[in-house]
């Protein structure tokens, strides 16, 4: 089974509330990269990774998903779930979250259960703020935690460049010390208008976080400079970092770009135009 990354379209950041988040604002939206989950018979809940930077005991969040699944349904049945990470970890791509919302929807099947769609999207929220748009199709534009989310269809008439550097930021420190802008943008309106009209990205679309991000990573900003020399329409840090993505017209300035990156040891990964995960 395919858990598919997003990208942050925009993200606005607003002031801490006072049960410690902030408010933000913020467009998700798929590309094409994926871990492939499996879920097989086991006596106790197991979790294997491909990837040795992700924890396969409680603190796993594909571990905390079964449990409180396990603990819902009143079942005694373990599980062993397999992942194969394609998705770069702590890089602002939402791997864990689509793997523990996969995990959520299909483990009640597999165990001969079934969970209520509210009840699910409670336990989504639980287990963290970029969880529950896993469990829906298309794009969303999201508020609040991230949990108050719109879903709409977004077709992206470019080829989507993703380049991850192998630099790991903490979300809490970047929440921590972010510096909220206090200006609203209407993302999804800008998305939907200006979508082919890329400068009006350019000028209206922005990330809150690359002000802080770019001042203490300078590699970081670098990424996104090279994309824009490199033909890019536009360019933008995903979430909180480290990844960057650009829009491509072009195909070919993509490959040259990713070819660039990989040179540099970066990872690279290509979505082509009108991408919708199957």
């Amino acid at each position: 089974m395919r858990a598919y990354a997003k990208i942050n379209l925009g993200l606005v950041v607003f002031e801490k509330r006072e049960d410690g988040y902030h408010d933000i604002e913020t467009v998700f939206h798929r590309i094409d990269l994926f871990d492939e989950v499996t879920i097989e018979q086991s006596d106790a809940i197991t979790v294997v990774s491909s990837d040795r930077d992700v924890p396969n005991d409680e603190t796993n969040i594909c571990y905390k998903t079964a449990k409180v699944l396990q603990q819902h349904l009143g079942v005694s049945e373990g599980v062993t779930i397999s992942i194969r990470k394609n998705i770069p970890v702590g890089a602002g791509l939402g791997g864990g979250s689509s793997d523990a919302a996969l995990v959520l929807q299909e483990l009640p099947k597999f165990w001969q259960r079934s969970v209520d769609r509210e009840t699910i999207r409670r336990m989504a929220l639980q287990l963290g703020s970029d969880v529950p748009y896993f469990l829906g199709t298309g794009s969303a534009l999201a508020r609040g935690r991230g949990e108050i989310l719109e879903y709409f269809q977004l077709g992206i008439p470019y080829t989507i460049l993703l380049c991850s550097p192998a630099i790991h930021i903490s979300t809490a420190w970047a929440y921590n010390n972010v510096i909220p802008l206090k200006k609203a943008v209407n993302l999804k309106g800008l998305l939907l208008e200006g979508i082919n009209t890329p400068i009006r990205l350019v000028n209206g679309l922005r990330n809150d976080f690359e002000p802080l991000i770019f001042r203490h990573y300078p590699e970081i900003m670098r990424v996104k400079e090279a994309m824009m020399r490199g033909g890019a329409e536009f360019a933008l840090m995903s979430g909180s970092g480290s990844s960057v993505y650009g829009f491509f017209s072009r195909t070919d300035f993509a490959d040259e770009v990713a070819k660039y990156f990989k040179s540099m040891g970066y990872r690279t990964y290509l979505t082509g135009p009108h991408f919708s995960p199957s």
